[in-house]
């Protein structure tokens, strides 16, 4: 069963969140994304996940010690959590949290999962790196971009998304398979 936290007291969570201060549009930051939102995606969580309550004064830059950020996107295309090897690998290889991975980011990796899992073929992080660039979209959040000369790799995965930024939640680190080890700050140099 999946829970929800009350804000117990714990030292952690009696302290305010802290905002690295890394976010220039602070007014189209807030968290959006509802509890009753959470309630459609908490399928793609083990058992025994706890999410934090809505807050709208949250912001995904924000660090805690116990509460890890998601973005929606990347579980409403059809991730779940643990994310799979290659997904997980290239988090860890290039240093970025996951909520530092605009919607793009997630449907190119989506799409690779996909051929990775369905067609048998080998892809790695080296065969990434000869297809994409990892560069910054703003506010140190990352994007592919189709490396110079030739034409984008996948088709249809570079749209826009509609209020991307503020479609974020918080889950518990110990609550999740390795949610304590996963990183607490944002990287600033994403590289691949």
């Amino acid at each position: 069963m999946v829970t929800r936290s009350s804000l117990m007291k714990d030292p952690e969570n009696d302290s305010p969140p802290r905002s690295q201060g890394l976010l220039k549009y602070l007014s189209l930051e807030l968290c959006r994304f509802t509890d009753p939102e959470i309630d459609q995606i908490r399928h793609c969580f083990p058992e025994g996940t706890i999410f934090r309550p809505f807050d709208s004064s949250m912001k995904c830059d924000c660090k805690f010690d116990i509460w890890v950020p998601f973005s929606a996107a990347s579980f409403q295309i059809g991730f779940s959590y643990p994310f799979p090897a290659f997904t997980q690998s290239f988090f860890t290889l290039t240093g970025l949290c996951y909520i530092q991975a605009i919607p793009m980011l997630w449907r190119v990796i989506f799409t690779l999962e996909q051929i990775i899992e369905h067609e048998g073929i080998d892809l790695g992080l080296t065969e990434l790196n000869h297809l994409y660039n990892l560069v910054s979209h703003g506010s140190y959040r990352f994007l592919f971009k189709a490396k110079p000369q030739h034409p984008h790799p996948l088709l249809k995965v570079t749209k826009n998304d509609t209020n991307w930024r503020n479609r974020f939640f918080f889950v518990r680190r110990d609550s999740i398979p390795y949610g304590t080890h996963l990183f607490k700050k944002w990287n600033l140099k994403g590289r691949i």
